[in-house]
């Protein structure tokens, strides 16, 4: 029998929830990236994020290899969550599989989330072709990549036997996110939904963050801070600030 809460970690729990946010990592990113966010989190917002196979506490199981895989199991473990408001955030690969999880709750359950928050991606259409194969790329040229990005544990990734570890993971995320393309046409959802991207993003910029436009008939915002592809490791509090703020909770001060 699968272990209740497999795919979500309650990151910061509430008694009585008025609304909840469930996280989603990007590529190579575990649910523990999403740890500092709790003490931001005011007491009545539940905080959980997605828990990837094949990392951290799931080590041992076994990778996902399509974006289905990543999607299938979240919603069914979402859907429990719907009696009350529940929005979701992506960073990076995580804007995709949250994207997804939406417009499945939508399309398949008749679910309205509260609200989409996407970051650090390209919206669908957009997506760009990258110049490297990361996901069949040498170590080598795997590890300099994601030290340029930033974001991965910089211990694990100098660590020979840390990296045999986490390397698996990244790979397959990876594949996820050069195979995947959105293949919607016109809006699919019916939720306000609201892109982040850093200034000094070289994977997006303002143009194809702007493409997020087209999944809602809502309202669509997006916003950008100074950094670059992982601006929310320094941006934690403004960022969540605002999203509480879209969703009618204050941040913690």
């Amino acid at each position: 029998m699968r272990p209740a809460q497999q795919w979500l970690r309650i990151v910061k729990p509430s008694a009585n929830p008025r609304t909840r946010i469930v996280c989603f990592p990007h590529a190579g990113g575990t649910a523990g990236f999403y740890q500092a966010w709790g003490p931001l989190v005011p007491d009545d917002v539940e905080l959980r994020a997605v828990r990837y196979p094949g990392r951290e506490d799931r080590l041992v199981d076994p990778l996902a290899e399509t974006m289905e895989a990543l999607v299938a199991p979240t919603v069914a473990e979402c859907l429990p969550l719907l009696d009350r408001p529940l929005a979701l955030f992506g960073h990076s690969m995580g804007a995709s599989v949250a994207f997804e999880v939406a417009r499945r709750l939508y399309e398949v359950h008749g679910a309205r989330i509260a609200g989409l928050f996407v970051s650090g991606r390209s919206g669908p259409g957009r997506e760009s072709t990258p110049e490297q194969v990361y996901s069949t790329s040498s170590d080598a040229e795997l590890v300099e990549h994601l030290k340029e990005l930033g974001g991965t544990d910089a211990a694990a990734l100098d660590h020979p036997d840390l990296l045999e570890l986490v390397l698996p993971a990244i790979r397959s995320d990876y594949r996820i996110v050069e195979e995947y393309r959105a293949g919607h046409t016109g809006a699919v959802l019916d939720t306000p939904v609201v892109a982040y991207y850093g200034d000094d993003d070289d994977e997006v910029d303002a143009g194809s963050v702007a493409a997020w436009a087209s999944v809602t008939r809502a309202r669509f915002t997006a916003r950008s801070f100074e950094g670059g592809h992982f601006y929310l490791s320094d941006h934690r509090a403004g960022l969540l600030r605002d999203v509480l703020s879209r969703i009618g909770a204050p941040a913690v001060t």
